[in-house]
């Protein structure tokens, strides 16, 4: 899900002090009435045989309680609900939600509630509620119609770019504050800039998140997996594009994120953090697991009915999880003179060799290389002006080298 995220380039940089953590909750557990083929969360169907996949009201009131206690002093406290898909869970449960959160939180708080959802199942009602009680929500959109039907279908393999925009306008009509969530695999790899035109110019997305598919097959990644420089070139079309004319008017979370990289600051973006661990994973039976991407056994820190969610995530093993990332680097990967805003990237994707042979190195390294090198310069002079106490769109208007 993509969160709320500073807007780097009008100079909204994160405060280091207020980097707390979060929880990405998910209601349905793995249950969604998509079946996209890159989808590594359907899997965890596993983890919990004849649950029903279903979220309890005792652990969405406990989920909602710990998360605003934890943060008395925080004006605001998010809210993040993700799936699968959480729609399924019915509109009465974020009612419910909804006044859990009122009945916790202090007189100063406003609570943010995010959502990311593949936009089926939103009707006039859901809409509705979500604008009238200020969700933000994510929609999952991989391009146009023959790019994002690619993988995403249905159970019954039928395309889902309709059934997805028909839910996107009726957020737009309803006034509901909305992001896109875009991943990048081997159908749209190549489209970097009619990727990101469709999105700025027929979906007037104004907030996009770009995610890497990589699914690990045995030696290898999977046939959709994007390919590393490829996957660079993508961040560096789009980056051009942006540069030249979207500064200040479209935000992308990798670009605002690097920036925040040039100036010193954290970016918000876990995955280019020197550490992980701040970012948990709710399942709908109250096990809370160390990342969205390694919920399984080894990962599991406990359940919130019996510790809470703040006691798990300071504990040792999430500490030890989080400095694993920083530990275990590559030489190449300290030696990189990009390393500052890359950080080597998740830890889910460290399963190549380096260049000079060492195991443990980032599958994506290529292109992220690619990418952090050529936004090194306009990085640079955003940078600069925002410590002159000028705005980086002023970039846009002077001549580039190169």
């Amino acid at each position: 899900m993509l969160p709320p995220f500073p807007d780097a380039a009008r100079g909204e940089l994160p405060d280091p002090a207020a980097m707390g953590f979060r929880v990405m909750a998910k209601p349905a557990g793995a249950l969604c009435n998509l079946e996209c083929d890159y989808c590594y969360y359907l899997a965890k169907r596993a983890l919990y045989p004849g649950s029903g996949s279903r979220m309890s009201a005792e652990t969405q009131e406990a989920y909602i309680r710990q998360l605003i206690t934890a943060q008395p002093d925080e004006p605001e406290v998010t809210i993040a609900w993700q799936g699968g898909e959480p729609t399924i869970m019915g509109l009465d449960f974020y009612r419910r939600a909804v006044e859990v959160e009122q009945r916790y939180r202090r007189p100063h708080q406003r609570i943010q509630n995010t959502l990311q959802t593949n936009g089926t199942l939103l009707d006039d009602a859901w809409c509705a509620f979500l604008a009238e009680q200020d969700f933000l929500v994510g929609i999952s959109i991989d391009g146009p119609p023959e790019l994002h039907d690619a993988y995403r279908h249905d159970r019954g393999g039928r395309p889902t770019f309709a059934r997805v925009l028909r839910g996107l306008e009726r957020l737009k009509r309803h006034g509901v504050q909305w992001n896109v969530l875009t991943t990048v695999h081997a159908a749209n790899e190549r489209s970097a800039r009619r990727v990101y035109r469709f999105l700025r110019d027929e979906l007037e997305a104004r907030f996009v998140q770009f995610i890497p598919i990589v699914e690990r097959t045995a030696g290898s990644v999977s046939e959709r997996s994007v390919d590393p420089k490829r996957f660079g070139q993508f961040l560096v079309s789009v980056f051009d594009e942006w540069v030249a004319r979207d500064i200040g008017v479209v935000f992308v979370q990798a670009f605002d994120t690097a920036l925040a990289h040039w100036v010193g600051v954290p970016g918000g973006l876990c995955i280019h953090e020197p550490a992980c661990g701040r970012q948990a994973v709710l399942e709908h039976t109250g096990d809370l697991y160390a990342c969205d991407h390694f919920v399984q056994a080894d990962f599991l820190l406990g359940n919130i009915h019996e510790s809470p969610a703040s006691t798990l995530i300071d504990s040792l093993g999430q500490q030890r999880f989080g400095a694993a990332k920083r530990e275990a680097l590559t030489r190449y990967c300290r030696g990189c003179p990009v390393r500052f805003a890359c950080n080597g990237g998740c830890p889910k994707d460290r399963f190549a060799l380096s260049p000079d042979g060492e195991p443990g190195h980032n599958h994506l390294c290529p292109g992220y290389e690619r990418f952090f090198l050529h936004i090194a310069a306009p990085m640079r002079a955003m940078a600069d002006l925002l410590a002159s106490g000028r705005a980086p769109a002023e970039l846009m208007g002077r001549p580039r080298s190169g």
